[in-house]
């Protein structure tokens, strides 16, 4: 958090550190601007806010699976989502990825040494 009286003219930065199952304390009761901030990182990273009273996706679809700001969430995500002109209405598919993983070997061959 950051937050600001200008009231007292001061400043508090709050930093927690937290595992991805630990929830913390909802502040909306202190500072009522905070909920719509929570319910973002909710939303963006799955920190779950207790004693919050509307806590629900704010930026992505109610039916998104995931949080897409967590580092173990996919790059390319987990469903292609489209507007189909023909059905006219918005189309869910799994990602197809045209070009599957590959292993790369990254041993060079010009480093062998030569036995003299």
């Amino acid at each position: 958090y950051n937050l600001l009286s200008i009231r007292f003219n001061s400043r508090l930065k709050i930093k927690i550190t937290i595992n991805e199952l630990q929830p913390i304390d909802s502040i909306i009761k202190i500072y009522k601007a905070a909920n719509w901030c929570e319910r973002e990182v909710w939303d963006m990273f799955g920190i779950f806010f207790l004693n919050h009273p509307d806590l629900r996706r704010i930026l992505t679809d109610y039916g998104f699976e995931g949080h897409p700001l967590r580092k173990d969430f996919p790059l390319s995500g987990f469903l292609e989502v489209f507007y189909n002109e023909l059905k006219k209405r918005v189309v869910y598919e799994p990602i197809n990825l045209s070009q599957q993983y590959r292993l790369f070997e990254f041993n060079n061959p010009w480093d062998k040494k030569i036995n003299t």
